[in-house]
């Protein structure tokens, strides 16, 4: 047993042992568990250190129903890249046409073993059904996209004993693997890759705009090999319809490549299969660009990007300098200031950089006080502000330059209450302003497009409930949306949709769940360029904040310090820059290994640009 002699441990009854040997851990079955008895649980394996490999050890002669199943679920837990040991414990017909790969099943603790595993009356002591169950936490596609799940698991593995030699194996189970979310938690992690806008450029020299799509990878198989592959696959299902990639259809890695990974000067070689005469030059800046942003999810110091094709040429050449040029790319913007309303209800700001806790009113008609503020947006490039006043009945647009007035309001509202009207309006990169009504009587959603003179409603076709709170994403792809319905407030995710072709307007489909176990979210913000801040409470629960995927799943880090009555909160794309919010302290902000520090005792409604 290998086990044995190389960690120098002994398996003991009744429960899985992990054996550590050269930075390995094995995976061992129990090499007597009881064949019989009552629901029990898989242990789900410890949390290990990053370092650390996980194997699984194959099924142990003469083993019985039970013990194979408990060795193939740990199997499924291992680091083992084609799951070679979990096939052993199937028949060889199995074995051959199960697909590990086509999902992931997340459960709250794990599958239980429902039935006792052990064979029936005499005419059935060859075959054997068992029945996983379990709590539904998650599901990870083909496509290796996260989806939270709710409701019961339960699948049905078929074993039968072979004839010839007497051995329990698996003959009948689903595609996919199983596992308990703290095993799936230390075999997974969370990982951007990056496409660009449909139809969008910003500047003056038209840069697309990057716009992230969070999958998971197996953290410790070939973790940049498979994130390559699945950016070169194109992006998942959801996003798709809003994005593409400067990859043309079919681009692969080179033959059987693998083990990509930056070399000791931090540059990254990828061997694709495209011949050299078919990739123009400024296609392949943008790929390289795609590459970089993607690969540094998994490592922060990349330098460059090296494409080469067919005969191992060179394609083009990337630095992590010029691809900041080559698209916009929202983490990358560190914004100059953070802006609150006053106690005197002005805009204004302060230095992101700054020390102190002075601020200064913002230039131009909204930093003057004439029109008293509830809440306010600056756009992305820190030269107009959009400021909802009259109680939170009007919007109005201003540059932040000297001079001007505030003019007509761009979107009024009726509500009975400034809660029941103006959310804080916010900007996306292409300088699209969104704000929306939370008058119950008429729910709505605007946007004013790239500086038009009148905002058009947005048809949100998958919306049940009223919209409380809406902040789009720096890459104008997506927009969180926080609905009420039914006394509870959840947020959403959905992607926004520009039907140009047709003149049919702008739309918000594809509405998803972000935090499914919160029952009443009270303030977002956009933290990352997949990632969100969010302030809300779970049934029965105290206020909470935390940090969550787009996709909806929970990010494996430590939550913002504690804070309590939180009205607001302001996180940057970048983040560098200290958080913001707006509490019973008034406006506090949360510097980088610091504590929540008062800012202004009177001030509300904190922002960053966006």
């Amino acid at each position: 047993m290998a086990a044995d002699r190389e960690g120098g441990a002994r398996r003991r009854p009744g429960r899985a042992v992990a054996y550590a040997a050269l930075g390995t851990v094995l995976l061992a079955g129990c090499a007597s568990m009881p064949d019989s008895g009552d629901l029990r649980d898989v242990e789900s394996t410890p949390r290990q250190d990053t370092g650390v490999r996980v194997f699984a050890m194959p099924p142990a002669d003469g083993a019985g129903p039970g013990e194979i199943m408990q060795g193939f679920l740990e199997a499924l837990t291992s680091d083992d890249p084609e799951y070679d040991t979990a096939r052993k414990y199937l028949t060889n017909d199995a074995a051959r046409t199960w697909r590990p790969e086509r999902s992931t099943m997340v459960l709250a603790n794990g599958p239980s073993i429902e039935t006792d595993c052990s064979p029936g009356g005499r005419e059935e002591t060859n075959s054997v059904t068992c029945v996983l169950t379990g709590s539904r936490v998650a599901t990870v596609d083909t496509q290796q996209a996260y989806q939270p799940a709710q409701g019961s698991y339960r699948k049905k593995l078929h074993l039968t004993k072979n004839h010839g030699n007497g051995q329990w194996r698996i003959d009948g189970l689903p595609d996919g693997v199983v596992m308990g979310k703290s095993d799936f938690q230390r075999n997974y992690t969370s990982v951007d890759k990056y496409y660009f806008a449909s139809n969008t450029a910003v500047g003056e020299s038209g840069q697309p705009v990057a716009v992230a799509d969070p999958v998971f990878v197996r953290s410790k198989v070939d973790p940049t090999t498979q994130l390559v592959r699945s950016l070169l696959n194109g992006p998942t299902t959801w996003l798709g319809p809003v994005v593409r990639s400067s990859f043309p259809t079919g681009t692969a890695l080179r033959g059987s490549a693998s083990g990509l990974t930056p070399d000791d000067e931090n540059k990254l070689t990828v061997p694709l299969n495209l011949k050299p005469s078919h990739v123009a030059a400024g296609k392949c800046t943008e790929m390289a660009a795609q590459v970089l942003f993607t690969v540094r999810n998994l490592a922060p110091t990349l330098k460059s990007v090296e494409l080469r094709g067919t005969g191992d040429h060179r394609l083009c050449e990337l630095s992590a300098e010029r691809a900041e040029s080559t698209a916009w790319h929202g983490s990358s913007k560190r914004p100059e200031y953070v802006y609150f309303i006053d106690g005197r209800h002005r805009v204004v700001r302060m230095p992101t950089v700054s020390t102190g806790t002075g601020s200064v009113p913002v230039p131009g008609p909204l930093g003057e006080g004439d029109n008293p503020l509830q809440s306010v947006a600056v756009s992305r490039d820190e030269h107009t502000a959009a400021g909802v006043g009259d109680a939170g009945g009007s919007l109005y647009v201003a540059s932040l330059a000297s001079g001007g007035s505030l003019g007509e309001p761009l979107v009024t509202s009726d509500g009975a209450s400034p809660d029941e009207r103006l959310t804080t309006p916010s900007w996306d990169a292409r300088g699209d302003l969104w704000v929306a009504d939370r008058d119950p009587r008429d729910s709505r959603l605007f946007v004013r497009e790239q500086g038009g003179d009148k905002a058009e409603r947005v048809a949100v076709p998958d919306l049940h409930g009223q919209i409380q709170d809406a902040r789009v994403a720096a890459d104008g792809a997506r927009i969180a949306l926080v609905v009420a319905k039914d006394g509870k407030q959840s947020l959403f995710i959905g992607r926004i949709q520009r039907d140009e072709a047709t003149g049919q307007g702008v739309s918000v489909d594809g509405l998803r769940p972000a935090t499914p176990d919160l029952e009443q979210v009270s303030a977002i913000s956009w933290a990352g360029d997949s990632r969100l801040l969010v302030v809300g409470q779970e049934q029965g629960g105290v206020q909470q904040m935390r940090y969550v995927q787009a996709d909806g799943s929970t990010l494996d880090g430590p939550a913002p310090g504690a804070l309590t009555s939180v009205k607001a909160i302001a996180a940057a794309e970048d983040e560098r820059v200290p958080l913001v919010a707006c509490s019973e302290d008034g406006i506090v902000r949360l510097p980088a290994g610091a504590q929540w520090q008062k800012v202004d005792k009177d001030g509300t409604a904190p922002v960053y640009p966006g």
